[in-house]
């Protein structure tokens, strides 16, 4: 999907001048590194940093789904950082208890700055932002709606989820609350229809199963059906490999 119409056949000559490195070569295709997998070269695996010949043949693989990310010991997830035009998809991650920090204000040196300071995976559609060398894990999202992205998030990462633990607002983490403990801030109908299940720690905000507790509903069951299958699926090739 990166590559430009005119090379998106099974081989694409590249143009080598005698001192580029391999992921030079395939970033000058269009390629982003960050979306790169396994690379060969005459079959043999090759870093980016590999000074290929004129004349070799060398395959690039995209990057292995469920893709792992490095963890600090006692994390059991991943933490993101989304680009300024993501910000639906932030609160559904949000929704789903993924740690996810969001600026709609936020420039991209500041952007790379903040994900490697709190070693958060860097979402963004923005190419050039994938290719800064600074950056120490980055990912593009695919997909111009925010179903359509989550679905490729889940896809790509397989996080552990935690649903209805996070403030979509600001990301804090919520705290169990009583309806009779937060009666003041309701308005009437509030107090007599919904739900209260919590209160932000940062923010103070009251969260509730309201008019649009169906479809949030929805979108956590199928974000955990999703989840669950990519890591069964994971599972079962681990196997075979184990049983080979």
């Amino acid at each position: 999907m990166f590559l430009p119409a005119a090379r998106r056949g099974p081989v694409s000559r590249a143009p080598w001048d005698g001192t580029s490195t391999l992921g030079h070569i395939v970033e000058s295709l269009g390629v982003p590194l960050p979306e790169v997998g396994r690379m060969t070269v005459r079959g043999e695996p090759a870093e980016p940093s590999a000074r290929p010949a004129a004349g070799d043949e060398v395959r690039v693989e995209p990057v292995t789904r469920p893709q792992p990310v490095p963890l600090d010991p006692g994390q059991d997830a991943p933490r993101f950082l989304l680009d300024v035009h993501l910000g639906t998809l932030a609160r559904r991650m949000r929704l789903l208890g993924l740690d996810t920090a969001y600026h709609n204000d936020m420039d991209d040196p500041a952007l790379v700055v903040q994900a490697n300071a709190e070693r958060r995976v860097l979402l963004t559609q923005d190419r050039g932002l994938l290719r800064r060398r600074a950056l120490w894990f980055g990912a593009y999202v695919r997909g111009s709606r925010p179903d359509g992205q989550l679905r490729d998030l889940l896809d790509r990462f397989a996080p552990v989820l935690s649903p209805w633990t996070r403030c979509t607002a600001c990301n804090g983490l919520l705290v169990p609350v009583g309806k009779e403990e937060v009666e003041r801030d309701l308005e009437a109908g509030t107090r007599r229809s919904y739900d209260v299940y919590g209160r932000c720690a940062g923010c103070g905000q009251v969260y509730w199963r309201g008019a649009h507790g169906d479809h949030l509903e929805r979108i956590v069951e199928e974000a955990t059906r999703q989840v669950e299958t990519a890591r069964a699926g994971t599972a079962r090739s681990r196997a075979a490999v184990s049983d080979g």
